[in-house]
């Protein structure tokens, strides 16, 4: 019998759920490959953990840097997190003839062509399933099933902890802040949220799968990044009324003048898929030119969901292994010498409608220094809301834009933070009419 002999670096929450399931699965995955997956080393700064895996022969150190010259090792796996020294550890593993199955979406966002390129030269494999949106395959979705199609447009909710959190604030009418302290009494969100509540992970995200989807080099530090703190329960609120819900989404789109990615908070209609996406987990959409818009779902993060596209990916090296066929799928869908850089549209040239929310002093002639304002940018107002109340110091007034420009947006509510009336700092949400 064959056997895949995998070095583990890290054994945390995912390090140990990869430990378990290789452990409970093993029977399964050898009837399923032809393959013995067999785990033999973790390298983890806290061997204790490991207490009470009954990991039987596997040898458990401290040493990280074992597991990467170790010569019982054909595979290293990687879900120790941040830059380096994964960067580093897994460079030196592909050097050594090792493939490499990693979880890492920072990395591979930020250092992916270089991993990708070292993995060519080597003739080794470089699989990051477990990098974007846990169980959910969409990355060998984009890589194989949809090899066929034109990829114009990819969205979807990427962060599971601001899907928790803009769902809660919206049932029970909370806080931002009323709602992340119990996300983080509950395990959904991190004592120091800002990688999640700020749209860094899901940028991440989305600069792999543009990626893919798209033929280039992630773009990381090309995404317009917007979180979801300065989203109010008012604007919820309003939101619902007119018939929209507040998702925090990663969008790429592809044109003829280039490409468009972002992630930001968005209003979506309540007839849409995306918005009937709650809680904690993920959805992706793709539209291609032949298979139209298809749609992925599931849990995006969590020991078991990452565990599984871990182990997924090293079955997928059992099966090529025993054909001798590394590389049998390029890492970024594209040969890499076909990848390409694609012009990143600039922000300020985006089109779109806009829901803007002004706090401002309750008295007459306040909506006529606002709509001229809007007038000298040349925007069109679709709708305007509001409720006065003139026993408070401000009160919210709310419009919807026709198309426009970001640009146009941006100069008119700058304008509008001047203006005597205006209470506090004006604020945006793109609106997404379209999507399905």
């Amino acid at each position: 019998m064959k056997e895949l002999r995998i070095g583990l670096l890290g054994f945390g929450v995912v390090g140990r759920g990869v430990a378990e399931l290789l452990l409970a699965q093993e029977k399964l995955l050898r009837e399923r490959t032809g393959v013995a997956l067999r785990l033999v080393r973790i390298a983890t700064r806290t061997p204790e953990r490991a207490q009470g895996v009954p990991l039987g022969a596997v040898q458990v150190s401290g040493a990280v840097h074992q597991v990467v010259t170790a010569d019982d090792v054909d595979v290293v796996v990687e879900v120790m997190g941040g830059l380096e020294p994964a960067r580093s550890l897994l460079l030196e593993a592909l050097q050594r003839g090792k493939h490499v199955v990693t979880a890492n979406k920072a990395l591979i966002a930020m250092h992916g062509e270089e991993l990708m390129r070292a993995a060519a030269v080597a003739g080794r494999d470089l699989l990051f399933e477990a990098a974007v949106a846990g169980a959910i395959p969409i990355i060998k979705v984009l890589r194989e099933s949809l090899a066929a199609n034109q990829i114009d447009q990819l969205y979807g909710i990427l962060n599971g902890t601001c899907n928790y959190i803009l769902t809660e604030m919206r049932e029970r009418g909370s806080s931002f802040d009323q709602v992340l302290q119990d996300a983080q009494a509950k395990g959904f969100a991190e004592a120091d949220p800002s990688f999640d509540v700020d749209g860094i992970d899901a940028a991440h995200k989305l600069a792999i799968l543009a990626a893919i989807a798209f033929g280039s080099f992630p773009h990381f530090s090309q995404i317009h990044v917007e979180g979801i703190r300065h989203v109010s329960a008012v604007d919820i609120t309003w939101a619902s009324e007119m018939g929209y819900r507040i998702k925090l989404l990663g969008i790429a789109k592809q044109d003829a003048e280039g490409v468009e990615l972002r992630v930001q908070p968005t209003l979506v209609p309540v007839t849409s898929m995306v918005a009937s996406v709650e809680g904690v987990f993920n959805a992706v959409f793709v539209r291609g030119d032949a298979a139209g818009t298809t749609m992925y779902y599931g849990r995006g993060a969590g020991a078991g969901p990452t565990a599984s596209a871990v182990v997924a990916d090293l079955a997928d090296l059992a099966r090529n292994g025993g054909k001798e066929a590394t590389q049998r799928v390029a890492g970024f869908s594209t040969l890499l010498e076909c990848l390409s850089s694609h012009p990143v549209r600039e922000t300020a040239e985006w089109r779109g409608e806009y829901y803007l929310r002004l706090a401002v002093a309750d008295r007459p002639g306040v909506l006529a220094e606002v709509t001229t304002v809007l007038a000298r940018q040349q925007i069109s107002i679709d709708a305007i809301h509001q409720k006065g109340r003139s026993d408070v110091a401000a009160v919210p007034l709310i419009m919807v834009t026709h198309e426009t420009t970001e640009r146009q947006v941006r100069a008119a509510l700058r304008e509008m933070e001047g203006l005597d009336a205006v209470r506090e700092t004006p604020r945006f949400i793109r609106i997404e009419p379209g999507f399905v």
